[in-house]
């Protein structure tokens, strides 16, 4: 399916991926508004979880959790992989991401924030021994067959 995905997808997956979570949501938004279902729900989870990322890195811890959680029940039946794209990956790493932002709190999201803008393209530290480092959500290609 990945070669009928229009060009503004995959600008809006290389936005995802760069951090430009608020410049995604833009150009997901433009076609989500135009599609329907099936791809309009799938444009839908992925622009939730790009937003959920915006709200986080501005420390809107609400706002964060309540539009992950969102994002991956509409992207849960596009598993394992739509539109060209690992969509399984991008669920497992949403989920850990919804898990750690659980775990700290409001009170240190903060603290999450910082530890993602860290682990941000360098050598991820861990929040402990039993915890992955916290990373920002990274959509995968799926690999050419």
């Amino acid at each position: 399916m990945s070669e009928t995905m229009p060009p503004e997808f995959w600008q809006a997956v290389e936005q995802f991926n760069q951090g430009e979570f608020y410049a995604c949501h833009d150009t997901l938004e433009a076609l989500w508004l135009e599609e329907v279902d099936p791809l309009r729900r799938f444009y839908q989870g992925i622009l939730q979880i790009a937003v959920a990322c915006y709200h986080l890195s501005n420390l809107n811890w609400r706002g964060a959790a309540i539009l992950l959680g969102e994002g991956m029940n509409r992207l849960r039946d596009y598993q394992p992989t739509y539109g060209g794209i690992e969509v399984t990956h991008l669920l497992e790493q949403s989920a850990t991401l919804l898990q750690q932002l659980q775990a700290l709190g409001p009170e240190n999201v903060e603290s999450l924030r910082q530890q993602l803008q860290a682990n941000q393209g360098g050598e991820a530290i861990a929040l402990s021994e039993t915890q992955p480092a916290p990373c920002w959500p990274q959509i995968v290609l799926v690999a050419p067959s």
